[in-house]
Formats: structure tokens, sequence, C-alpha cells
């Protein structure tokens, strides 16, 4: 579950994305529209938080640009100008969500939560398999019952894994969906995380390592 914040005011955007990161979202950082649209080309996004008045290039152009990609992401508009006209024009071109400043910042992470779940349409906001239940608006999990405390990069693999429902996971997939822009992709941080899963979990092993392929819980 990946996020771009693109925000100018550095001490706000870097403030959002550790609220964020703290509830196992990936989150890239752009402090302009032109810095904005080039990880947009570059990289997949789930939600896009985007102020509206932005230097270089304008918050309505790099939604304009969002709107009009292939790209899935949805956009949670930020500004400071609270006027119904104002939420009304945000939403014209083409933002899914509009949120004034100030805001809460939990008001902001249910607004992303939402979001998500628009562009997973067939996921329940619940997930199960093979005895585990997760709840991702609570950052909770259990094993046949039991409460299991993860780490916030663990609970975001699981996440991962469960959408998949069974299917195989790769490597390379959880690197671009967990973790942020700057992670080295030679690392082996993503075998560690699951390392460090699987023990959490508890027996019998629910994640399984495909050999050369990636990881599913069966």
């Amino acid at each position: 579950m990946r996020i771009l914040v693109v925000e100018d005011e550095r001490i706000l955007a870097d403030a959002i994305a550790e609220w964020l990161r703290r509830e196992s979202f990936a989150v890239d950082l752009a402090y302009d529209g032109g810095a904005a649209l080039e990880r947009l080309a570059v990289n997949s996004y789930d939600v896009v938080v985007l102020d509206r008045d932005l230097p270089v290039v304008h918050g309505d152009e790099v939604c304009r640009s969002i709107v009009s990609s292939p790209a899935t992401a949805r956009v949670l508009m930020l500004t400071a100008a609270a006027a119904v006209r104002d939420r009304v024009a945000g939403l014209a071109i083409g933002a899914d969500d509009y949120l004034p400043k100030p805001f809460a910042f939990a008001e902001l992470s249910a607004r992303v939560h939402t979001l998500m779940r628009r562009n997973q349409p067939a996921q329940q906001p619940v997930l199960e398999r093979a005895g585990i239940r997760l709840d991702p608006l609570r950052h909770a999990v259990w094993r046949d019952g039991e409460p299991v405390e993860l780490a916030n990069r663990e609970f975001a693999v699981l996440v991962e894994l469960l959408r998949a429902n069974g299917a195989i996971v790769s490597h390379e997939e959880l690197l671009e969906r967990v973790w942020d822009e700057h992670i080295d992709p030679f690392t082996n941080v993503v075998r560690v995380t699951v390392m460090k899963l699987r023990k959490k979990l508890g027996e019998p092993p629910v994640v399984q390592t495909v050999t050369g392929a990636g990881y599913r819980v069966s």
C-alpha cells in the first residue's frame, strides 16, 4: 500500500508521511508539483495526498495528469481554501476527496483508508485466510483467535500476502508496495521481515517461501 504525499510545506509534509508510515503505509514525498509528476511517471501509487497550491506545477495540473493517465491512484486533495466553491472546483478536476486545512491526522488517515478500499472493491475490510484474521483499520491481527503483535512492516507484508488470496507475491512486488523509493533493491529486508512475520504467527507455518518466485499464505 503505497502513498505519495505532495506538499510544499516541508514540516507538514514530513509530519503527514510519519503519521501514515506508523499505519504501515509505504510513503514517498514530493515538495512541488514537478517532483510529484516525476515520481508518478516511475512509481505506482494507491493514493496521492495532494496539496492544491503547489510551486513549479500547480496541484490542479498534477491532479489532471493523474486522472488522464492509466494509473488507478486515488487523489485526496488538501488546501487552505475551505469554501464550498473551492471544494467543488477540486472535485470537478478529478479529485476523489477533499480535506481543508487545518485537519486532524486521524481524519486524514481515515480518508486514506476509505480511498484504498475504493481501489480494491472486491476486498473485504477484514482479511481472513488460514486461521489469520487481519483488520487494517484497527491495525490488529489474530491467529486462531489469539492476538498477534506485529511491527509496521510485518503488518504491511501480511496485508499484501492476504490480499493475494493464496497467489504468490514476489520479492519485487513486496518492495514496491511496502517500502518507499529509497529502499535498496538488492537488500534482504523482505526475507528478514518475512522470517520475523512467520515466527510471530507461530506454528504450523502459514507463510510459504516459493523458491525463485516469492511468498504466499497457503
